[in-house]
């Protein structure tokens, strides 16, 4: 069901009250009270996620045979198809431990919201500056050693046609140097809430998050990282629904030439 005027209003208005709330509470404890323990970032940012799937009624599914678990000393890394704005809220309710995101550097340029993230850990990368995202990625590994359980789009960003495109080989290179554990996912159906550049949002919508076999990274090298990337493609693609595609000899080859992080 499409919302009308007063749902869409109702539905930004918990959105901006949500990430505005949150992020004054971690700016609060990070400047005014020099810090907070990872626990409690974590119970707002699920509180957060939760606000935002509730607004629009989405009904999910997490479907984890394999009975996912994180390893206190492990380094994981979250490897997810990326369909909607939605995907990030899903993903923070799906995957236990302290999930944060690689995000581009130019959200973390928004007013206040900015800093917010910021003070929630989450992790700016520089996609148009080669150099710069070295160092982001060596931060991300450095966070990764620290407790947190890193998300990434492998394919830089939000998917405008609801299909997978290219993956970039930033991440896989921090996965093969940092010998982390890629856990894929697939998220199926998120692309209907909000269709991409649109206010259309559509509720009640059913979806499911597929969680998959983990990936170890350190069974890899620099110089194999492609046939890593290959993995997780065809891993990402089973669990949300792609697989057919894989059969094209194209997508793997599109695979094959993807940048660094462009």
């Amino acid at each position: 069901m499409r919302a009308n005027i007063l749902q869409k209003l109702r539905i930004m208005a918990v959105t901006v009250y949500a990430t505005l709330r949150i992020t004054l509470i971690v700016l609060y404890k990070v400047n005014i009270r020099g810090g907070y323990p990872r626990w409690y970032g974590d119970k707002w940012l699920r509180w957060w996620a939760k606000q935002l799937v509730d607004a629009v009624g989405i009904d999910y599914s997490i479907i984890d045979p394999h009975g996912l678990s994180i390893e206190p000393g492990k380094r994981y890394i979250v490897m997810c198809n990326h369909r909607s704005h939605y995907d990030i809220p899903l993903s923070v309710l799906a995957i236990p431990g302290s999930v944060r995101m690689l995000t581009k550097k130019e959200l973390f340029k928004v007013p206040l919201w900015g800093k917010g993230m910021t003070a929630g850990e989450f992790i700016a990368i520089d996609r148009n500056d080669f150099e710069q995202a070295k160092k982001d990625l060596a931060a991300a590994r450095a966070k990764m050693e620290d407790g947190i359980v890193l998300w990434i789009a492998p394919e830089g960003t939000r998917s405008r046609t609801g299909r997978m495109g290219s993956f970039k080989k930033g991440g896989f290179v921090m996965a093969v140097e940092s010998g982390a554990t890629i856990i894929p996912m697939g998220i199926k159906g998120s692309e209907k809430v909000l269709p991409p550049k649109t206010l259309d949002f559509v509720l009640d919508q059913k979806i499911t998050i597929n969680i998959g076999v983990p990936i170890e990274a350190s069974g890899y090298t620099l110089e194999n990282k492609e046939d890593l990337m290959e993995a997780v493609r065809i891993a990402i693609a089973q669990l949300c629904g792609e697989a057919g595609e894989m059969a094209d000899t194209g997508a793997v080859a599109g695979l094959r030439q993807a940048p660094f992080l462009g």
